[in-house]
């Protein structure tokens, strides 16, 4: 398959990959393929759904190598001294960073409860008022795009800055990504326009009303800043010579410490990333619609894919190493 193929494959596809707005390749520190599909244009941006979540552990190991937070195992009610739990409380006083990492962390609810939380004036509060319960600490992985928001509330409470001015000053400009603006809505109808929106949008970040970003989802890049972000992280933190993140706090991040079940594809988990393969040392962030950095440190690749919201795409790691990286020769 050419390049040409590869393009008109996509483009014509109405299949999984009919959604794709944006691909961007790079290896060895070179950008080596980079294409666009639906009228975008490399510089724009759509929304990378739970990749976010992959940048909310990057900018929290940067908050830990600066010393704003003493490391994972730091309970999250460090963060909160004015929150008061609610009455009976006990689980949440033993709850870590790496919980919250992990997926570990418990909640109090069997479903997330997107209304109570997306509809409050203080979305960390609401998240925090489902974390906990009497079941405690069990370490079973409870996928959690809502609890991660408590995230944005211990680095901006630890760093005295909002999370998106930190993620601006301390990842997104060290990787040559333009910075990132606040939406400034939370209304229930601008956010389905949000998720559900099929064209390009500018470099942004979804926002509660107290102007703290959403940790789970809400996130807007281009391939080409998924790619870097990805070659950062295939360098063990360093990009263009520049260290953003500790390599010590990137293995762990990419360090598989759970095993997830069939819903999520048998892979394994790190810190909001995921490792597709037991014996190969490729890494992922990955979101709904297939948007997905991918991390080969075997062959030195990264990858960004981005697309429009599509029900039922989730994995994206099989098209580009069946597909994509073999149309490249790479």
């Amino acid at each position: 398959m050419s390049k040409e193929a590869l393009h008109k494959y996509i483009e014509s596809s109405t299949g999984n990959e009919k959604n794709i707005c944006q691909i961007c390749v790079r290896k060895d520190g070179q950008e080596v393929y980079s294409e666009c599909w639906h009228g975008f244009v490399p510089e724009d941006a759509m929304h990378v759904a739970s990749v976010t979540k992959g940048v909310m552990s990057l900018l929290a190991g940067i908050a830990i190598d600066k010393g704003y937070i003493r490391g994972v195992d730091q309970k999250v009610m460090d963060f909160f001294p004015d929150y008061t739990p609610k009455r009976g409380e006990k689980t949440i006083n033993s709850v870590t960073i790496r919980h919250l990492l992990t997926m570990t962390a418990p909640y109090k609810y069997r479903s997330e409860p997107w209304t109570k939380v997306c509809t409050s004036e203080d979305w960390t509060v609401a998240a925090l008022d489902f974390l906990g319960g009497r079941a405690g600490i069990t370490g079973e992985f409870k996928y959690a795009t809502l609890g991660i928001q408590i995230l944005t509330g211990i680095i901006e409470n630890a760093t005295g800055s909002k999370c998106i001015d930190f993620a601006n000053k301390n990842l997104f400009g060290s990787l040559g990504i333009p910075v990132v603006a606040m939406h400034g809505d939370s209304s229930k109808e601008d956010q389905f326009d949000y998720l559900m929106n099929k064209g390009p949008r500018k470099h942004e970040w979804y926002s509660d009303p107290k102007d703290a970003v959403t940790a789970g989802w809400g996130l807007c890049l281009s391939a080409q800043d998924m790619a870097r972000i990805g070659e950062m992280v295939l360098c063990g933190g360093e990009f263009e010579g520049r260290c953003i993140v500790s390599s010590e706090y990137i293995h762990e991040m990419t360090a598989p410490h759970l095993q997830l079940g069939e819903r999520f594809g048998n892979m394994q988990y790190g810190y909001l990333w995921y490792r597709p393969h037991k014996d190969r040392d490729v890494s992922a962030a990955i979101g709904d619609g297939g948007n997905v950095i991918y991390v080969n440190r075997e062959k030195h690749i990264s990858v960004g894919v981005n697309g429009t919201f599509k029900p039922m795409i989730f994995d994206r790691v099989e098209f580009i190493e069946k597909k994509v990286l073999p149309e490249l020769g790479l």
